[in-house]
This record gives C-alpha cells, sequence and structure tokens, in this order.
C-alpha cells in the first residue's frame, strides 16, 4: 500500500516522461511523499520500448539513441551507467552520398580526422574543441542560457562555430561535400532551417557528444531506462499511477507542490483561472515546430548498405548532400512534404541482439514533415532507405508507421508531431517558456513546469525535470541541498 500522503510533506508530478520521472526521482530522494500521474498505460513518455511490429522484434516507441545519456548532469548524479547497460558504437553517426561514398562520424576524432582525407583537418580544428570539452557543453546547454556560463571560452567557441556554420561561411574551410553532410545531418535534428545559428548549434553540439562519450544505445531498449528511474522511485517511497488522466489541477489531492511535465498550453488547461492573465497569455504564445513521421521495420537481415561501415555506426542520416537536406528542411518549414525527405535511421539490433529474434533485426526511422501532417510517409522513408541500400525492401518482415497527428495522438506533449516539445529556434531557447533565470517556476505558488519545453529543452536528459524539483525543494519545503542520487544512497529524513 503506498504511504499516505499530506501537503506538508508530498509532491504530485504530472506527466512520467524523462523529465517528470526525473523530478519524482530527485523529490523522493529528498524524503518526500512523491505520486505520479500518467495518462498512458505505461510511463516513460519518449523512452518507452514495444513490440511495434512483429512478436519479439522490441521497437523505441520515441527516442532510440540518447547523446546525452552519458553527458547530462542529472544522469551523471543518478548513476545512470551503473544502472542500465549501454552499447557504444564505435561510428556514432554516418552520412551516406550517391556513388557509394560516406562520411564516418567515428567516437575516435583522429579516426574522422583520417577518413575525411584532406578534410579531416579542418573538420578536428571546427569540432575538436568543442568535443574534447563535451562536458562543460553539456553544463553550458543544459540550463537556461541566460546564466552566466562557467567556461565562457567553451562557450564562445561553440557560438563562434555556429554563427560560422550557420551563415554562408558555413562551406569555406571545407574542400568537399562529406564534411559539410556530416554536419547537416546532426543539425538537421533539431527540425528547423539549416540556414541559421539554431541548428547550426545544436549539429555541433551533438558532434562534440559523439567524438567525447559517443552516442550509447540502451540495451533492451529506450524503456530500460525508464525502468531504472522507475525503479529509483519505488525503492524510495514513490509511486507511479499509470492510465489516470488529469484534467484539471483541482482533481488532485493537496501537496505541498505540484509539478508539470507537461505542454504550455497544457498547463495553462489543467490550471485555469489560477494562473494570472499576462503568465497565461505568455504560455499560451508558445509556439510548436514541425513534426516527424516514425517508420519501425523488422527485418530479415541488417540493412544492405553499398558502404559497408554504415553497418558499424548506431545513427545514419538520410538526404544526400548538404544541399539536399537543406532544401528539404526548407520545404517541411513552409509546410510542403520534400521530394527527398531527410531520414534518420538506427538499427539498434547491430549492437543488442535482445532486440530482435533468431539472427532477424529491428530498425528505427522517422522523417521530418510539416506540424500536423496526416500522410504515412513510409513509402517515401523506404525509397530514402533502397537509394543508399538497394535491395532494402526484400528484407521487410513487417513495418509499423505513425503519422505526425498519430505521434502527437500518442504523447500530446508532441503537438503536432513535434518531439522537440516546441520549437528550439535561439528566441525559444532563451525564452522557454518565459524568459527569466528560473523558468520551471510559475507564478502559482507550488506549481513547477518540468517538461522539455522548459530549459533546456529537448533531449531525454531529464534535466528539466531535475531544476525544477530542486526550485521546489528550496521554495516549498525548506531544502537548499539537493539530495543525492547516487545508486545506492538511501533517502533524505522523513518530514
Amino acid at each position: 500500500m503506498p504511504r499516505s500522503t499530506s501537503a506538508s510533506d508530498s509532491a504530485i508530478v504530472v506527466g512520467a516522461g524523462p523529465n517528470g520521472l526525473a523530478a519524482a526521482v530527485t523529490l523522493a530522494r529528498a524524503g518526500l511523499r512523491v505520486r505520479v500521474f500518467e495518462r498512458a498505460a505505461v510511463p516513460g513518455g519518449g523512452a518507452t520500448s514495444a513490440e511495434l511490429t512483429l512478436p519479439g522484434f522490441v521497437h523505441d516507441v520515441c527516442s532510440a539513441v540518447h547523446p546525452l545519456a552519458f553527458e547530462s548532469a542529472f544522469f551523471r548524479a543518478f548513476g545512470l551507467r551503473e544502472r542500465v547497460r549501454f552499447a557504444t558504437p564505435d561510428i556514432s553517426f554516418a552520412h551516406p552520398l550517391d556513388g557509394g561514398r560516406a562520411a564516418l562520424a567515428y567516437r575516435d576524432l583522429d579516426r574522422t580526422r583520417a577518413a575525411l582525407g584532406a578534410d579531416g583537418r579542418a573538420y578536428a580544428a571546427l569540432v575538436g574543441p568543442l568535443s574534447r570539452r563535451s562536458g562543460q557543453v553539456a553544463e553550458l546547454t543544459g540550463s537556461t542560457l541566460l546564466r552566466m556560463p562557467r567556461h565562457p571560452l567553451t562557450a564562445a567557441r561553440l557560438a563562434l562555430a555556429a554563427a560560422e556554420q550557420g551563415s554562408p561561411l558555413r562551406g569555406i574551410r571545407f574542400r568537399g561535400e562529406e564534411p559539410q553532410a556530416l554536419l547537416a545531418g546532426a543539425a538537421a535534428h533539431a527540425i528547423l532551417p539549416l540556414d541559421g545559428p539554431a541548428a547550426a548549434g545544436a549539429g555541433l553540439v551533438l558532434a562534440a557528444y559523439a567524438h567525447g562519450q559517443g552516442w550509447p544505445i540502451p540495451i533492451g531498449g529506450s524503456g530500460a531506462i525508464t525502468a531504472a528511474l522507475v525503479a529509483d522511485l519505488e525503492a524510495h517511497g514513490g509511486e507511479v499511477v499509470t492510465g489516470h488522466e488529469v484534467r484539471a489541477l483541482d482533481e488532485l489531492p493537496p501537496a505541498g507542490a505540484v509539478l508539470l511535465d507537461v505542454t504550455p498550453r497544457a498547463a495553462v488547461a489543467l490550471a485555469g483561472e489560477r494562473m494570472p492573465r499576462r503568465y497565461r497569455r505568455a504560455l499560451e504564445r508558445f509556439r510548436y515546430g514541425n513534426g516527424v513521421a516514425k517508420v519501425d521495420f523488422a527485418l530479415s537481415a541488417p540493412v544492405p548498405w553499398a558502404r559497408a561501415e554504415l553497418c558499424e555506426a548506431g545513427t545514419v542520416h538520410l538526404g544526400g548532400t548538404r544541399a539536399e537536406i537543406a532544401a528539404g528542411e526548407r520545404d517541411v518549414a513552409r509546410g510542403r512534404l520534400p521530394d527527398s525527405p531527410y531520414v534518420l535511421v538506427s538499427q539498434p539490433s547491430l549492437f543488442d541482439p535482445t532486440r530482435a529474434p533468431g539472427g532477424a533485426h529491428t530498425l528505427w526511422a522517422y522523417t521530418h514533415v510539416p506540424a500536423g501532417c496526416p500522410l504515412d510517409r513510409t513509402e517515401a522513408v523506404i525509397a530514402q532507405l533502397e537509394r543508399f541500400a538497394p535491395g532494402f525492401r526484400d528484407t521487410i518482415l513487417g513495418v509499423s508507421s505513425r503519422t505526425a497527428v498519430e505521434v502527437a495522438r500518442h504523447n500530446p506533449n508532441y503537438a503536432g508531431g513535434d518531439i522537440a516539445a516546441g520549437t528550439p529556434d535561439l528566441r525559444q531557447l532563451v525564452r522557454r517558456p518565459v524568459l527569466g533565470p528560473a523558468p520551471w517556476r510559475t507564478p502559482v505558488p507550488g506549481i513547477y513546469l518540468c517538461s522539455a519545453s522548459t530549459s533546456p529543452g529537448p533531449g531525454v536528459h531529464g534535466l528539466s525535470g531535475w531544476h525544477a524539483a530542486r526550485y521546489a525543494l528550496r521554495e516549498r519545503f525548506g531544502i537548499p541541498a539537493a539530495p543525492d542520487l547516487s545508486p545506492g544512497a538511501q533517502a533524505g529524513p522523513e518530514r
């Protein structure tokens, strides 16, 4: 039976995504009684795994590869690497081009430099100073951008590199197409037009992590991360109530703090007139971005890439040259479906045999589409795979496809299929969701926002929830020090 709760020593979290669970774990470790309400049948939000195609084939429902698993300050404090087994591919990401060519981002920057030939030195000069300080980059980008950076030289390097790569000067240091395509594939994760510093900055940060600690893949699926968070929460007296949709804050039992792992507009709907009009209007102005259409495959064999080394890559970006990808992302931004879309794919079963039975394989893929697009993009994804892996269609055993509308229906935080939970351009990275040094705090006493719509933004990192929970501990419960989250540490004293 769950412990009885009272407002003086209890907290409630609405939403059991990675950020909501990070908040719940932090609060429970401080000695509070914590209950998490989740509308879905299982917790995890963007970090869940399920048999989507055929029995025995384990697919990641949203996120599959986790560049922040080793870099996030929350996951480091939580000891995620001690709790979950990961495979870290030697090639973090790769980018095939026509004619059997490919650019390969090895975890080892020296190998990457050698593989890029004449452009290797220029690529290493651009990315190397950031990858050697990937922890500083993670710290810089892991909170609100309004704070004075602890590592100003790293901040300046990132800003200058993003300004260069987000301008017409982006190709001035390179001779060939390979390094530009490699960086474009990483930048396109932002679901933004590539000709700007926000997408360029996102790509450089991801490249820094790729050559720092790599882009790890959790053994057993992304749900393993969720399972570790839920296990820790329950071990410290917390509870996750699934299949329970909260429609208004008035439905909740009394609590000292309520943390909302929901989008700003959903927070307005939950709080109603409790929120001051000015703040409510600010949340209603929060902008959502374009979406994704997702396709999962059960395969009889590995993807038959024209370039064999791509089987060593944890992530492969498809779409051709930088110019092709930029054109496709501009089409999406203008509300059009590109003829040659950007497609992001991962084949976790190459590194984790638990994902598929009997030597078969799973393939995870998504492509960008305008917000709310109702069209199935399975054939467009297969066409790009066939372009760089002739014969791919013959390996397909089963397919599961979700349109952007269905992605949003599955997870309301992904409005219109926006897996970033809000467009991550420069304006909205600073104002996420409002301008201020503590954007997780609301004007309503005891109510905090902790979803990916708050700083630092998208990704499976738990940081939004961690930041919000620490503010709640200080302001609502008089607990100034963050609790020890490491494996084996005990919760704070009973209150």
